[in-house]
C-alpha cells in the first residue's frame, strides 16, 4: 500500500498597525470571513492559520463572532493556530528581549482566547538569519516555515525539499519547513487541476513526504481580482473539494500534525534570506534592474536560479534612510525604556502601568510594514510610517517622565542613525529634534511631544525599478486573466508618469538654497532651482552647542551664475539654531548669516526650506491658512510672507512660519509615485516651503535673516 503524501498549509493574515479602518473592514469582508466560511465546509482539510496581533485585536473588537467560529475549528483539530511576534516585527531587527516579549505575548493571547498555546511561529516576511534558532527556542517555539529558496541557497537539491529539517544555533534548535514557491504561485493563480497534478507528481517521487506552503490569506480575496476568482468563480471551493476527493493518497494536515508523526530529514544550516521577491526589492534600483534582467535570462534554467539570490532584508536601511532613521529611533527607545528605573514604592502601581504602556507602544512600533518597500506601500505609505513614529514619541516621553532629571532640556552628540557621522539630538519636555551637521546642517526629524506628532516626516523621491514599467504601462494591452500580484501593472489614475520627479537632497528641514534670482516657483516645484550644492548639502562644522542651541558654519566658493571655483566669490554661511518653549508649544529659530570676502557681481536669491507633512492633503481639517481662505495641502504656488500658517485638526497641531522681510513663500507638494497591491498610486508626502529673500549682496558683504517655526497644540 503506497504511503500517504502530506500537504501542510500555513496561511498568514496580517494588517499593519495604523492601517485605515475601511481597509481592515474590506479585507475582513472580502477575504478573512469567506476563507473561514469555505474552510468550515471541508472538515477534512486541516491547516495552520496565523493572524498577527494587530489584526486579532481589530477582529476581537469589531467582529467577535469570528473568534467563535475560529475557536470551533481549533477545538475540532481542523485548524492549528500558529504564533509569532505579536505586532509582526522582523525578528532579526529588534533586541533579544523584545523578540521574546513579542512571541510570548502572541502565544499568551492565543492561549487565552482559543485554549491552545501555539507550538509554531510565523516569521514576518520569512526573513531568516542563522542566529534565529536561539531566539525561537528561548520563546519555546518548536517550528517555523521559510521558503524553498532559503534551502536552495544553502545547497539543497529540489528533491530534498519534501520534509522538515532541524536548524541549530549554539546548541538551540528549531524545526522548519521549506515552503514550496511553486505552490505559492499555483495557489490560487493556477488551475486546481494543476495543483493536484503537482502534488501527485511529488507524491510519486516522495512517498510519505510533505509539500509545505506558507503564504498570505490576502491573496484569497484582497489582492486585485482575487475575490471574484476565489469566491464568485469558485476557485477556493473547487480547491478544497479536490483535496477531499484525493484524500485516499493525500493528507491535508496542519504543520504540527505532520511533525508529531515524523522525524526530521536532517540538519539544515541556512544563510540569511527571505522570499525571492523580497531579496530583489531590497537591491538599489540600478542593481535591482540588472539582477532582474539576469533572473529573466535564466528563467528557464532552475539549476542556475538556485545559485542566484538577492540581498539581505537589512539592506532596506541603506536603500531607504527614512527606514534606517525610524529603526534607530526604535532601538534607542527600546534601550531607553529598558534603562528606566524601577517604580518607587509610593507610586508603584501608577508608574508600573505607565512603563507597561511605554513597552506596548514600543512593540507596536516594531510592526514591520513601515520599514521596507516592495509591491506593498511600506515606507511610502505616510499613515503606516507615521504610526510607529507616534508610538515611539509617546513611549520615549513616558520613559523620560519616569526617569529623574530626564525632563531637563539637553543636547547629545552621537551617531544617532549609525551612518558614521555625529548628529546633535536636542530633547526637552516639548520636543525632540535631530540636527544633522553632515547634511547641510538640517533637521532630519522634529517631534512635537504634546501632540505626539513628527513634523518633517517626508521621503526622498528616488528612482524605483518599477518606474520604467509605469512609463511603459500605457502601451501595454489589457488582460482579463487573474495574475499574481507580483506580475500586475495597474494604475489608480492616468498620467502618473508626469509626477516622476527625483530629489537632489534628503527631505530635511532648514536647508539653505542659494540660487539665481531668475528662477521661479515653477522651477522650485520641478526641482530645477539649480541651487549652490555646497551650501545646501555639504557637511557643516559645529562651532558650539548647548542644551537648546547650536551654531554651525560652512565656507566655500559660491557657485551660482555658472561660476567656476576659480572665479566664484568666497562665502561663509553661519546657521544658528535655538529651541525655545512658548505657550502651548515651542519655537525653532534658524538664523543665518552670509559673509562674503568680496561683493557679488550679480544678485542671488536665498531660501530657507521647510518640509512639513500633515499627512492627509484633502481632509478639511488640514490646510494652509491664506489671505484668500483655507487652501488644500496640495497647494502649489506662492503665498505671502512674512507669516504662513498651517493647521492639522487630526493631530491638533498648528504650525506658524515666520520669515521676516522675506518676499514670499514658494510652496509645492512632495508627491511620490509608488507601487502598492492595488496598483501605482500618487502619494502626498508633505509640502516643501521655501521662504525666499533677495539679499543686497552686490552692495554689502554681510547679510542675515531668520526663519521661525512655532508649534502649538490645541
Amino acid at each position: 500500500m503506497p504511503q500517504t503524501f502530506h500537504l501542510a498549509l500555513l496561511i498568514h493574515a496580517h494588517q499593519p498597525c495604523g492601517n485605515f479602518e475601511h481597509v481592515l473592514e474590506k479585507a475582513y469582508v472580502d477575504s478573512y470571513l469567506p476563507f473561514l466560511q469555505h474552510l468550515e465546509g471541508h472538515p477534512d482539510v486541516h491547516l495552520g492559520l496565523h493572524y498577527s496581533g494587530p489584526l486579532l485585536i481589530w477582529i476581537e473588537q469589531h467582529r467577535p463572532e469570528y473568534f467563535d467560529r475560529l475557536r470551533k475549528l481549533v477545538e475540532s483539530g481542523q485548524v492549528e493556530l500558529v504564533g509569532g511576534g505579536f505586532y509582526e516585527p522582523i525578528l532579526v531587527s529588534i533586541p533579544p528581549e523584545d523578540q521574546l516579549e513579542q512571541i510570548t505575548r502572541l502565544a499568551c493571547y492565543l492561549e487565552k482566547h482559543f485554549g491552545q498555546r501555539p507550538s509554531g511561529a510565523w516569521l514576518a516576511e520569512r526573513v531568516w538569519e542563522p542566529q534565529l534558532p536561539t531566539a525561537l527556542a528561548a520563546a519555546n517555539v518548536a517550528y517555523t516555515l521559510v521558503d524553498d529558496m532559503h534551502f536552495l541557497a544553502a545547497g539543497f537539491e529540489p528533491e530534498e525539499l519534501f520534509g522538515a529539517y532541524i536548524a541549530e544555533d549554539r546548541g538551540k534548535s528549531v524545526w522548519f519547513y521549506p515552503g514550496q514557491k511553486a505552490l505559492r504561485y499555483l495557489v490560487p493563480f493556477g488551475k486546481v487541476a494543476e495543483v493536484i497534478t503537482y502534488l501527485r507528481d511529488a507524491a510519486s517521487v516522495h512517498p510519505g513526504g510533505v509539500a509545505a506552503m506558507g503564504d498570505d490569506m490576502e491573496k484569497f480575496g484582497v489582492w486585485p481580482g482575487t475575490h471574484d476568482h476565489c469566491y464568485k468563480d469558485g476557485w477556493l471551493s473547487d480547491f478544497f473539494t479536490a483535496l477531499d476527493k484525493n484524500s485516499s493518497w493525500l493528507n491535508v494536515c496542519t504543520p504540527g500534525e505532520y511533525l508529531a508523526s515524523h522525524i526530521p530529514l536532517g540538519r539544515a544550516d541556512l544563510p540569511t534570506a527571505s522570499y525571492t521577491e523580497m531579496m530583489e526589492w531590497v537591491f538599489p534600483t540600478r542593481v535591482r534592474q540588472r539582477y532582474h534582467a539576469v533572473l529573466q535570462e535564466f528563467a528557464s534554467r532552475p539549476e542556475v536560479l538556485a545559485f542566484l539570490r538577492g540581498g539581505s532584508w537589512r539592506g532596506f536601511f541603506r536603500k531607504y534612510p527614512e527606514s534606517n532613521l525610524l529603526h534607530k529611533k526604535m532601538l534607542r527607545v527600546s534601550a531607553r525604556i529598558a534603562a528606566t528605573p524601577a517604580p518607587t514604592c509610593d507610586q508603584c502601581e501608577k508608574q508600573a502601568e505607565e512603563l507597561a504602556q511605554a513597552r506596548d507602544l514600543l512593540l507596536r512600533a516594531q510592526c514591520n510594514d513601515a520599514y521596507w518597500h516592495g509591491i506593498f506601500g511600506g515606507i511610502y505609505a505616510p499613515h503606516l510610517r507615521t504610526d510607529p513614529w507616534r508610538n515611539l514619541i509617546r513611549a520615549e516621553a513616558i520613559a523620560d517622565h519616569l526617569t529623574p532629571g530626564a525632563l531637563a532640556p539637553r543636547v547629545e552628540m552621537l551617531d544617532y542613525d549609525a551612518d558614521g557621522a555625529n548628529e546633535l539630538l536636542f530633547t526637552a519636555p516639548e520636543f525632540q529634534a535631530l540636527l544633522k551637521p553632515g547634511d547641510g546642517g538640517t533637521l532630519a526629524a522634529l517631534d512635537f511631544r504634546p501632540a505626539a506628532a513628527t513634523l518633517v516626516n517626508s521621503i526622498f523621491r528616488r528612482p524605483e525599478a518599477y518606474h520604467t514599467r509605469l512609463r511603459d504601462a500605457a502601451n501595454a494591452s489589457a488582460t482579463s486573466a487573474v495574475a499574481s500580484i507580483h506580475e500586475q501593472t495597474r494604475v489608480k489614475e492616468p498620467g502618473l508618469e508626469r509626477f516622476l520627479r527625483y530629489d537632489r537632497w534628503p527631505r530635511h528641514a532648514f536647508r539653505i538654497l542659494i540660487f539665481d534670482p531668475s528662477r521661479t516657483p515653477a522651477d522650485y516645484e520641478a526641482l530645477e532651482l539649480r541651487e549652490a550644492a555646497a551650501f545646501a548639502g555639504s557637511p557643516y562644522t559645529v562651532k558650539n552647542s548647548a542644551a537648546a542651541s547650536a551654531e554651525l558654519f560652512y565656507a566655500d566658493s559660491l557657485l551660482v551664475h555658472d561660476k567656476t571655483k576659480a572665479t566664484a566669490p568666497r562665502l561663509v554661511l553661519f546657521k544658528n539654531f535655538s529651541f525655545n518653549p512658548c505657550p502651548k508649544g515651542f519655537e525653532v529659530v534658524c538664523e543665518i548669516r552670509l559673509k562674503l570676502k568680496e561683493l557679488l557681481g550679480k544678485p542671488v536669491a536665498v531660501g530657507i526650506e521647510s518640509i512639513i507633512n500633515l499627512l492627509a492633503p484633502a481632509e478639511p481639517d488640514r490646510f494652509f491658512e491664506t489671505p484668500n481662505g483655507r487652501r488644500n495641502l496640495r497647494f502649489s504656488g506662492t503665498l505671502p510672507a512674512p507669516i504662513l500658517r498651517m493647521e492639522d485638526g487630526w493631530q491638533r497641531v498648528r504650525v506658524l512660519l515666520h520669515a521676516p522681510l522675506a518676499e514670499g513663500f514658494w510652496v509645492a507638494p512632495i508627491e511620490t509615485v509608488s507601487e502598492s497591491e492595488e496598483g501605482f498610486e500618487r502619494v502626498y508626502q508633505g509640502s516643501q516651503i521655501l521662504a525666499v529673500w533677495r539679499p543686497p549682496l552686490t552692495a554689502q558683504k554681510v547679510w542675515s535673516s531668520r526663519l521661525v517655526w512655532r508649534l502649538e497644540s490645541f
